[in-house]
């Protein structure tokens, strides 16, 4: 439908981002062009501030924030930062002049406060800003590539005058990012100079890479969206993954589906130049793999191997479970409230959706509610007797709790400028869940006897959050968003794993891994429990016999590996279904 991708195709400026949802093949993309400027000629900075990023596997070479010079590749040199501990160590300078100095419960708070993703985001850039500010490495490098840039949001916080304040000592709307440019004043004008940067279009081209799938392609728009309005214009997009070849019943609704996504491409994107590439039947790591990934002359190995072979090498280690198994272990352990939790795009609605109607099945009385559109979730799944379901409409419920925050905040006569940070921080990913999340425990707290399985869960830091700055409201009696009582009645039951369990979501494959790793820590930290890793949409339980697809399940079989170790066992396997599961249908996802 689309060109194929060719890095002849697009203008090649000083600095390339790329950016997109988790495992779209962000990495693989900028790898792979930085290995092939890199051997035109050209020299090349790369530079990764993914907190999944596997560049040193792929590259296969131990790598630091400074940069190092790739032996098997002439002209590149490599920048591998790890966001979660440069966010440590920023939220450490953040808090740490403050310790003896304020009450236990204010650091707790303060310290929850700078534990979120805009944080890490924050410390991301306050590295990367060095590369794309710097004059040296501007006259040194022909091209700096970016793998993962900053959100729209981000952005325009750095754009705030309050953001530069000590607004987090004064202020505690019980949010979520409030603070985490304090005592960052000094890299105020480095972080001007970066911004503007990004914005000029004949320094900077902006990579949205997608997938062929809904979600993928709906976060590429929403990014596009945003970064236009900061007048970050000059934008292509990839959309990486296609299947181009069928043979088989999975293949051919592979090629189905993302035939169908394509067509329906989102509006925001349909202006930009979009490429394609290609599905592969392999994991990218790799220089020589590298080389080869955009010009079509990769090397399928492995891909004539059987399923049965493919199967009896997992088979002989572990034995994987079915949601079926997982159903009957909520049902006898009588849990009350059922989180899906997992990144986006990984199936978690699907899930929610099968197992609450199994559950309403074996007799019991079920809620069932999500933040996916209404109409979707009614197509997915019908309401029966002992089933019912409700829709938390996310904006709706944000723009209440923004009304509600602003109100008190203005009543407190706060400037305008700190007005305009409260609403910016009110975008953070932070303060949506926590919008959302009072939500949820409204309709908890109404359904004290019925099983209530909630799809699009709070992370753990949320509800640590909650936790923090309702300790803090004692403190300091000037909060300005408070706690609902359904809230604070909610959370000693999400501690207690005789009531509450979290099923985390994953796919057999490093992003999604990673993502629901750093959740399972996150639930950690907050004392809930979570029994169950569910492995969706496996190629390796799909029995096809497409060889292109066939190498893909030997390659998840690591993943399937992992996920099991870190579950203690307690892993359950869905082959790959199409997404249009629905009603009795959904049923194939049990077993």
């Amino acid at each position: 439908m689309y060109k194929d991708f060719n890095i002849k195709d697009i203008e090649l400026t000083k600095y390339l981002f790329f950016t997109g949802k988790g495992g779209v093949g962000k990495t693989s993309l900028a790898s792979s062009i930085a290995v092939n400027l890199a051997d035109s000629g050209k020299k090349i900075m790369l530079v990764s501030t993914d907190p999944a990023s596997n560049l040193q596997d792929v590259f296969e070479t131990e790598l630091n924030n400074k940069g190092v010079e790739i032996e098997s590749v002439n002209n590149l040199t490599i920048a591998n930062f790890d966001p979660e501990t440069s966010a440590a160590e920023y939220k450490e300078s953040v808090v740490g002049p403050f310790r003896g100095k304020l009450p236990d419960t204010v650091i707790e708070n303060m310290e929850e406060q700078l534990s979120g993703s805009c944080t890490v985001e924050i410390a991301s850039f306050n590295e990367f800003s060095n590369f794309i500010a710097d004059d040296k490495v501007a006259e040194k490098y022909d091209h700096v590539i970016f793998d993962t840039a900053p959100t729209g949001h981000t952005l325009r916080m750095l754009q705030l005058p309050s953001a530069w304040t000590d607004f987090i000592s004064k202020s505690t709307h019980g949010a979520s990012c409030l603070g985490q440019l304090s005592g960052l004043e000094d890299k105020k004008e480095i972080y001007k100079k970066a911004v503007d940067n990004l914005a000029d279009g004949s320094q900077t081209t902006l990579v949205l890479v997608s997938r062929p799938m809904t979600s993928a392609l709906a976060e590429a728009d929403r990014t596009s969206s945003e970064l236009r309005e900061l007048g970050i214009n000059n934008q292509i997009h990839v959309i990486n993954g296609v299947l181009k070849e069928y043979d088989d019943e999975l293949s051919t609704l592979i090629y189905n589906s993302q035939d169908s996504v394509m067509a329906k491409m989102p509006e925001g994107l349909k202006s930009l130049d979009t490429f394609e590439i290609a599905l592969k039947p392999y994991n990218v790591t790799g220089v020589d793999t590298l080389r080869t990934f955009l010009n079509g002359k990769e090397n399928k190995n492995g891909s004539d191997l059987k399923s049965s072979e493919i199967k009896s090498d997992v088979l002989e280690n572990i034995k994987v479970d079915t949601l079926e198994t997982v159903v009957d272990d909520l049902y006898n352990s009588n849990k009350k409230v059922i989180f899906t939790m997992g990144k986006g795009g990984v199936g978690k609605t699907t899930i929610a959706a099968t197992i609450a109607m199994a559950l309403s099945k074996k007799g019991r009385k079920v809620h069932l509610t999500t933040t996916d559109p209404a109409a979707h979730l009614k197509y997915v799944i019908e309401e029966s007797k002992m089933l019912s379901m409700s829709y938390i409409d996310e904006e709706k419920e944000l723009e209440k709790y923004r009304d509600e925050v602003l109100s008190k905040a203005r009543e407190a006569n706060a400037s305008q400028e700190d007005i305009d940070y409260i609403e910016e921080d009110l975008r953070s990913p932070c303060t949506q869940e926590i919008a959302v999340f009072r939500a949820f425990a409204e309709i908890v707290d109404r359904s004290e006897e019925e099983i209530v399985v909630i799809d699009t869960a709070p992370t753990g830091h949320t509800i640590l959050l909650l936790e923090s700055t309702e300790s803090y409201n004692k403190e300091i009696m000037r909060t300005k968003g408070e706690t609902p009582e359904s809230v604070k009645r909610l959370l000693p039951k999400l501690k207690d794993d005789k009531f509450t369990e979290v099923l985390i979501i994953s796919l057999a494959e490093a992003t999604p891994y990673y993502e629901a790793m750093r959740l399972q820590v996150d639930l950690n930290r907050a004392g809930i429990f979570s029994k169950w890793w569910i492995i969706n949409s496996s190629f390796y339980a799909s029995n096809t016999t497409n060889s292109l697809l066939k190498t893909k399940a030997e390659n998840e079989i690591q993943w399937i590996k992992k996920i099991d170790e870190i579950s203690a066992g307690n892993t359950a396997l869905i082959k790959w279904s199409p997404e249009d599961l629905k009603g009795e249908n959904l049923t194939k996802l049990l077993n």
